[in-house]
C-alpha cells in the first residue's frame, strides 16, 4: 500500500505538471492564459463574499461530524433507557401480526426521532441558512416543509422497514445480501422517479412560458437525444437564493426543470450552459452509474452494519432488551452501524458524484459552447461552496468540483476555441 500511495502521488504530480505545461503552451500560442483568466473570475467575488462562502462551506465539515454524534447519542439513549424495547412491547400489544407490529413501531419511532432532531434541523436548515444570507424562507414555511417531509416519510419508510425486517427474520445472517439486491431498485425510484412525483409537494411546477428561453433548451435536448417535450420552472426563490436545474424521470415522465433563480440571476447564455450540464447527466447515464456504484457501497455498508450489530448485541443487547437481529427494538442499533459506515465512506460517496459532475461540466461546455456564461454560473455556486480548497480538502468534502477547477476547465476549453467563439460573435 505505501508503494501504491507513492505511485499515485507521483502520478498526480505528473498530471499537475502536464496541466501547467498545457496552460503555458496555450498562453504562448494564443495569448490567452486560462490560469490568469480563472484568477480574474475569482477576483469578481469580493473578499467579504469569499470569506462568507468559505466559512459556510467549512462549517459543513463540522456538521457532518456533529450530525453523526447527535445521531449516535440519540440512538444510544433510546436503547439505554429501554425506550426502544418499551415501544416494541407497546406495538406487540396493539397488533398480533409481526409485520404490523414492525410497521407501528417505525411509525412511532419516526415521529419521536423527527421531534428529537428538530432543534439541530432548525439550526442547520433555517438559522444557519439565514445567517449566511442563503435563505428567503420564513420560520413558518420552513416548519411546514418539515411537516410535509415527515408525512411523506411516514407513508413510505415504515412500509420499507417492515419489509426489510421481514427479510431479516427470514434470512438472518444473510439479510444484508438480500438487502443489497433490493437496493438498486429503491435507488432507481428515489433518484429517477421521486423528483417527478415528490418535488411538486414542496414547489410549484409550471411550464416555462418564455419561448426565447424554452425553445433553445428543447432544441439542445433534442440534438442530444433527450426525449423532453417541455421545460418546467419551479419557485425555489421563496425558499433560497440558489440556482439549480435538473433532468428527472424516465420513459414518458422525463422532465427538464429549472428554478426561477436561474432565470432571474443568469442571462440566457448562462441558462443554456447550466442546462447543457444537466442534459449531460442524462446522456452520459450518470443516474444508472450512480445506482450501480452506490448499491455496491450500500452492500458494504449493510455488511458492516450486520457485523456492528452483532458486536454490540453480544456486549449490551441484554441490558437494552434487544433479542436479536430480527428484533425491531434493535432499529436504533442498525441506524448506528449504517450511520458510522456512511460517515467513514464520505470521501468515496463524494468522489463518485464529483467525477460525474466533472464529466457533465465538459458535456455542457461542448453542447452549449458558452464558457464565460458557465464560469459566471459557477461564481453563483461559489456563494455557498468554497471556491479554492486544498487538493485533499476537495477529495474528502466536495461532491462537486471546486469553483476554481470548474472555471479553470471553462477557460481551458475557451482557449482551444478562441477563433470559433470570435466568429460566433460576428
Amino acid at each position: 500500500m505505501p508503494r501504491l500511495s507513492r505511485l499515485m502521488t507521483r502520478g498526480a504530480l505528473c498530471v499537475s505538471a502536464w496541466l501547467v505545461s498545457l496552460s503555458n503552451h496555450v498562453s504562448a500560442a494564443t495569448g490567452f492564459d486560462p490560469v490568469a483568466a480563472t484568477e480574474a473570475y475569482l477576483a469578481k467575488m469580493s473578499p467579504e463574499a469569499r470569506a462568507r462562502s468559505d466559512a459556510y462551506f467549512e462549517g459543513n465539515y463540522w456538521l457532518i461530524l456533529i450530525n453523526l454524534i447527535v445521531s449516535l447519542l440519540l440512538s444510544w439513549l433510546l436503547l439505554k433507557t429501554g425506550f426502544a424495547a418499551g415501544l416494541r412491547a407497546r406495538a406487540e400489544r396493539w397488533a398480533s401480526r409481526t409485520f404490523v407490529q414492525t410497521w407501528l413501531f417505525v411509525v412511532l419511532f419516526s415521529i419521536v426521532s423527527w421531534a428529537l432532531n428538530l432543534p439541530l434541523d432548525y439550526y442547520e436548515g433555517f438559522w444557519r441558512e439565514h445567517f449566511y444570507q442563503m435563505s428567503t424562507q420564513t420560520a413558518g414555511a420552513w416548519f411546514g416543509d418539515k411537516v410535509k417531509g415527515l408525512v411523506i416519510s411516514l407513508l413510505m419508510v415504515p412500509l420499507l422497514v417492515a419489509l426489510l425486517y421481514a427479510g431479516i427474520r427470514r434470512f438472518q445472517q444473510r439479510w444484508w445480501i438480500v438487502a443489497s439486491m433490493v437496493t438498486p431498485f429503491l435507488l432507481l425510484f428515489f433518484i429517477v422517479l421521486a423528483p417527478v412525483f415528490l418535488a411538486p409537494v414542496f414547489n410549484k411546477y409550471v411550464p416555462l412560458a418564455d419561448p426565447k428561453v424554452r425553445d433553445p433548451i428543447l432544441s439542445m435536448a433534442r440534438a442530444n437525444g433527450v426525449p423532453a417535450d417541455n421545460v418546467y420552472e419551479f419557485d425555489a426563490s421563496r425558499r433560497t437564493k440558489r440556482v439549480s436545474a435538473n433532468v428527472s424521470g424516465a420513459f414518458n415522465t422525463i422532465r427538464v426543470s429549472l428554478n426561477d433563480n436561474l432565470l432571474t440571476r443568469c442571462p440566457p447564455e448562462g441558462v443554456m450552459a447550466v442546462m447543457g450540464h444537466e442534459l449531460g447527466h442524462y446522456v452520459l447515464n450518470h443516474v444508472h452509474r450512480h445506482v450501480v456504484y452506490l448499491s455496491l457501497l450500500f452492500a458494504l455498508g449493510f455488511w458492516f452494519t450486520n457485523w456492528f450489530f452483532h458486536f454490540a448485541l453480544a456486549r449490551w443487547g441484554a441490558a437494552w432488551g434487544v433479542r436479536g437481529i430480527g428484533d425491531i427494538a434493535g432499529l436504533p442499533l442498525v441506524g448506528m452501524g449504517l450511520g458510522i459506515f456512511l460517515f467513514l465512506a464520505t470521501p468515496i460517496r463524494n468522489t463518485i458524484i464529483r467525477v460525474a459532475e466533472v464529466e457533465a461540466d465538459y458535456y455542457g461546455l461542448n453542447s452549449a459552447r458558452q464558457p464565460d456564461a458557465m464560469a459566471d454560473a459557477f461564481l453563483l455556486l461559489g456563494e455557498y461552496r468554497k471556491m479554492h480548497p486544498g487538493k485533499w480538502e476537495e477529495i474528502v468534502f466536495f461532491d462537486h468540483p471546486s469553483g476554481y477547477n470548474r472555471i479553470l476547465a471553462c477557460m481551458r476549453w475557451k482557449a482551444e476555441h478562441l477563433d470559433e467563439l470570435a466568429a460566433a460573435k460576428k
